[in-house]
């Protein structure tokens, strides 16, 4: 099935449409609908078989040393098990992983975390 892929030129986003005929509808931005989108080439992606996905996990050298006491180290491990299943955790991660940083940054520096409400 063709899969194509777009960047916005407004928001800079990729996005992806499974287009099953040759009369496609507009395409808009899925994430600011901006009808400006430019077509970019797909990245390959050959696919594990479900076998092979699970030796992957279950080889511990594969996801390096995991401290389970330290949230930026199980941040980056929840990533790399993510991508191993074929999920995308995408930018929610990463903006855990970067509130994460600066709130060790902050501590580092005598100050206190931001009180939640």
């Amino acid at each position: 099935m063709p899969i194509y892929e777009y960047r916005c030129q407004n928001c800079r986003k990729r996005n992806t449409y499974l287009i099953l005929t040759t009369n496609a509808p507009a395409l808009s931005c899925k994430h600011c609908q901006s009808a400006n989108l430019e077509r970019i080439m797909s990245r390959f992606a050959a696919p594990k078989s479900e076998e092979a996905r699970m030796e992957a996990i279950a080889d511990p050298s594969n996801f390096g040393d995991v401290d389970e006491n330290d949230p930026q180290s199980m941040a980056r491990f929840m990533k790399k098990m993510g991508k191993e299943m074929g999920e995308d955790l995408g930018e929610d991660m990463d903006e855990a992983m970067e509130s994460m940083d600066q709130n060790d940054m902050d501590m580092d520096m005598g100050m206190s975390a931001p009180e939640e409400e």
